[in-house]
């Protein structure tokens, strides 16, 4: 069967790659096999060329059969044309209904001599209309009438930047980035919640911070074992209940006598069961606290907390209801919702419906545990601004969702079937990356007005000074890896930018929020560009800047972007501590991700590392003696790492970051602390310990919050970035 042509003109009709340039500079041309894979998984028929010429002319046609295009993003000011299809020579009125009340009704028709068309058993004519240059932000629907027939789509106008807060001013400002689950206090039920959170934001405004960055607090799967990564979530629009604690509840205070003692000795049995843990262990506390939850969801509200639990589910609706439905599901039946009866494997059938009324009480559970989630969240934000933080919490929102998660089942018509996403190669994931998440498809979302997207984003800006979005570059295309291929295999698949950006914006500028994009890795030069445009921060991370020119200098701190955020190492690396020492080569020896050998790898990051203490040392951020120590080959299992050299190094490291422009700096806890252990490593799954770490000190013992709210070594360091 002969396609390549044909395959091809598909391709660029679905903005599908059929080419791209990889990290090292190089052409490589996508498999055919890739292509056709990804065509089938946006429902293009290419079994035999008869259909693959089909689909092409079935495409051509689509936009003249429907009235009005699924969905219209434009930004505040523009004044862009939209076309209307009719039967040839009727007559057709469009007009706008807005948000927030009111029309604009007959819009200008302009001038549009394209020659009617044969679709079908019809002639079609089309019809072009102008849209007014002064609609308010928001989201308001397009209108069209014809013959009888009308048809409707969403018009969302969104602001042409995000830009930041007038609150923050001029000024910069520097927060502190953390993993919440790994920062427990004696409170907390083994993993640490947003009451630590709370805590720990008052505690980082004293020292100066604005803000504080968090892992995503997306939801995990309710029972079994919880996935224990926040980036491949269940959900991405509602949080997970493990990071309620229990005794904030207001119903907590009316707990009978019994249940009270109950829920002590749940906790009591909880801290026993994880004392000398060197891990977090969700299931465990996730059991025990779920336990204490369904005790107080049991309690009687008050008339007016009755009220505020009705208007937050009246806000939520059908997600909320589709989400407490799969979670209640989920304890029958198993996690994988493919495996579920068959009758079940859609939110929309009778028997789900069924089920629902039939196990009300569960259901509402899980709508409840949201509801008390989200109050507690807006406590938490409210208090970092009373503090004085100029944003509060930024909050992180992961890339994608778990294929056998909650928004897998609700949302299946909206995902691609049979891919799932991840990265191609790049310098630090030779190998490339699979994310095992499927991938929005880009034309069900616009059908839907991206309702699907804006309702996640809406919900976690909702109580946040900021949001930081894993991945942004996915907003602009995603690397698609077909089921069964490895991720070398995939290909690119655009998305409409413009719109989802935008829907970001909008939703940001109404919370008064700021947006952080990590736009690591392999990123189209000009992508940047545009983030910046729409007022959008990037990310830098400190080891990954070198000048342009291949000579293995740092990158000036002058030559820093100014929009975006700053630090020395993140989330997928070691604490700065572990990085001097080369922990990251070493580990990623250990579980076989490397394509250079072990030596070459440590040559390589001997040289990176060297060249950064000798540009410290050059601008007088290190001493001659320091700078000697930390660039000679340090041993990972000296507790000299521990010393007096390695924390002045990792000041030095942090004062950089103040010589450079830009507008955010920030520094993980871990390196406030001295911690060393890495979180996370990017291309594994249990071959290491992921996202189950828990904070610990110089000497790798675990560290309460409580031990944090005392540490010197933080104080000193947050006076460090207090000098910028």
């Amino acid at each position: 069967m002969d396609l390549p042509d044909t395959l091809h003109r598909l391709a660029a009709a679905h903005s599908i790659a059929t080419e791209f340039w990889d990290w090292q500079g190089r052409h490589v041309q996508v498999s055919d096999r890739s292509i056709t894979r990804v065509l089938e998984a946006l429902g293009v028929d290419v079994a035999t060329p008869d259909a693959a010429e089909q689909a092409l002319r079935d495409h051509d046609d689509a936009p003249w059969r429907r009235l009005l295009p699924p969905a219209l993003v434009i930004r505040a000011g523009w004044a862009p044309t939209v076309n209307v299809h009719v039967r040839d020579g009727a007559a057709v009125d469009v007009w706008i209904e807005l948000e927030g009340g009111g029309y604009r009704s007959s819009l200008v028709q302009e001038e549009n001599w394209a020659p009617a068309r044969q679709v079908g058993d019809r002639w079609t004519g089309q019809a072009t209309f102008r849209i007014p240059g002064d609609l308010p932000l928001g989201y308001h629907r397009l209108k069209a009438w014809s013959e009888g027939d009308e048809a409707s789509c969403a018009l969302i106008v969104t602001p042409q930047r995000v830009g930041l807060p007038e609150r923050l001013g001029d000024r910069r400002a520097w927060g502190i980035a953390t993993q919440l689950y790994s920062v427990r206090s004696a409170g907390s039920w083994g993993v640490g919640d947003v009451v630590d959170l709370e805590d720990l934001s008052v505690w980082g405004a004293d020292l100066g911070a604005g803000y504080v960055l968090i892992n995503p607090l997306h939801a995990a799967e309710p029972s079994g074992r919880m996935e224990p990564s926040p980036y491949l979530p269940t959900t991405r629009r509602f949080q997970n209940p493990i990071y309620l604690r229990v005794e904030r509840i207001p119903e907590y205070a009316d707990l009978p006598a019994a249940d009270r003692a109950e829920v002590g000795s749940l906790k009591a049995a909880l801290q026993q069961d994880l004392a000398g843990l060197d891990a977090i262990d969700r299931d465990t506390t996730w059991t025990a606290k779920a336990a204490a939850l369904r005790l107080v969801h049991a309690v009687p509200r008050s008339a007016g907390r009755e009220l505020a639990y009705a208007a937050y589910r009246e806000r939520e609706g059908e997600g909320l209801d589709n989400y407490a439905t799969w979670c209640a599901l989920t304890d029958r039946h198993g996690k994988d919702w493919h495996e579920w009866p068959d009758e079940l494997q859609h939110p929309a059938t009778p028997e789900v419906l069924a089920f629902r009324a039939e196990h009300a009480d569960d259901v509402d559970f899980y709508r409840w545990l949201q509801f008390v989630l989200d109050e507690q969240l807006s406590i938490a934000q409210a208090a970092t601004r009373r503090s004085g933080m100029a944003l509060g919490v930024m909050h992180d929102l992961a890339v994608g969702v778990h294929p056998e998660g909650s928004d897998s089942w609700s949302l299946q018509d909206v995902f691609a079937q049979g891919i799932t996403v991840g990265a191609p190669p790049d310098a630090f994931n030779q190998a490339g990356q699979d994310w095992a998440q499927p991938p929005w498809r880009p034309d069900r979302l616009a059908e839907q007005g991206y309702a699907p997207f804006r309702d996640m984003v809406r919900t976690v800006l909702r109580a946040a000074g900021g949001v930081r979005v894993d991945h942004i570059i996915g907003l602009f295309r995603l690397w698609w890896i077909p089921d069964g291929m490895g991720p070398t295999e995939g290909t690119y698949v655009r998305y409409d930018h413009e719109a989802l950006i935008g829907i970001l914006a909008l939703e940001a500028s109404r919370s008064g929020a700021i947006v952080v994009g990590e736009d690591l890795g392999t990123v189209e030069p000009w992508v940047r560009e545009y983030l910046s445009e729409r007022g959008i921060l990037g990310t830098s991370i400190l080891w990954f800047e070198f000048e342009f020119d291949g000579d293995g200098r740092p990158l000036r701190p002058e030559r820093w972007r100014e929009y975006c955020l700053a630090s020395v190492t993140t989330h997928d690396l070691p604490p700065t501590a572990g990085y001097l020492a080369g922990d990251h080569v070493r580990l990623r020896d250990e579980l076989g991700l490397l394509t250079r050998s072990l030596e070459e790898e440590l040559a390589a990051d001997d040289a990176e590392r060297a060249a950064w203490i000798e540009e410290l040392r050059q601008r007088g951020a290190l001493t001659a003696a320091t700078a000697s120590s930390a660039t000679g080959k340090l041993d990972p299992d000296s507790p000299d790492l521990a010393g007096l050299e390695l924390e002045s190094t990792v000041q030095a490291l942090h004062r950089y970051l103040t010589w450079t422009p830009s507008k955010l700096l920030c520094v993980a806890l871990t390196d406030m602390v001295g911690d060393r252990r890495t979180q996370n490593q990017p291309g594994t799954i249990d071959e290491y310990p992921n996202w189950r770490v828990p904070l610990t000190g110089p000497d790798g013992a675990p560290m309460s919050l409580e031990q944090v709210f005392v540490s010197s070594r933080a104080r000193r360091l947050a006076q460090v970035v207090n000098e910028s």
